[in-house]
């Protein structure tokens, strides 16, 4: 396999990337002078160095925003941490943010569960999050701060249904332990909308009509 064909299978596992575009790409890198492509790569090693994951929602971060080791919402004593949002990915977390209409703590589970799939635990982070759940307590914990809802948001499709049923029957029994309560987003959403694509005002309506 030639140097096109390994940067053309490269950019393939892209989000959303097929085969011709993932080709495209290439072509264009090549069509650029040699300053263009030592630049790109230059910028790519950097953002290794510069960015971390919260260890609190696995957000992505720079590091120069917090020397704690979690991100600036996880961070912040205006979050409310008596809300907990689960999202499926940093670009869902960042529509949610850019809309200021919800101000509590996420959680990134790190994808959708296939609705087909035998090892389900490996592709999202179910276990870290039902860990977190369990150390933050509810209201029936007695603790300081407790988390009384979590709100499942993610995109309105199949795999996206699936992931919230998938979601509420992993943590239901901590959650009616702790007394926690679980609600999704509700109407503003249609069906088939990516929750990284949604406007303010759908997003807005989402959040007011979970349920």
């Amino acid at each position: 396999m030639d140097a096109i064909e390994k940067l053309t299978e490269i950019f393939k596992e892209f989000p959303g990337i097929g085969e011709r575009q993932a080709r495209r790409f290439v072509y264009f890198l090549m069509f650029r002078n040699g300053e263009y492509a030592n630049n790109l790569s230059k910028l790519i090693l950097e953002l290794k160095k510069e960015v971390a994951q919260c260890k609190e929602c696995y957000k992505f971060f720079l590091l120069n925003k917090t020397k704690q080791g979690v991100c600036e919402i996880c961070s912040s004593p205006n979050t409310d941490q008596s809300l907990l949002m689960v999202v499926e990915k940093d670009s869902d977390l960042d529509s949610m943010q850019k809309s200021r209409i919800y101000h509590g703590a996420y959680f990134i589970l790190g994808g959708l569960v296939p609705i087909v799939e035998k090892n389900t635990k490996s592709r999202v982070r179910i276990e870290e999050l039902k860990t977190k759940i369990s150390a933050r307590g509810g209201s029936a914990s007695g603790g300081k701060n407790p988390l009384k809802e979590i709100i499942l948001a993610f995109s309105l499709n199949p795999q996206g249904d699936h992931t919230d049923s998938y979601v509420r029957e992993q943590i239901k029994e901590i959650t009616e332990k702790l007394k926690i309560k679980i609600s999704s987003l509700g109407r503003g959403l249609s069906t088939g909308t990516e929750l990284e694509y949604s406007d303010n005002a759908t997003l807005s309506n989402a959040l007011k009509n979970r349920q």
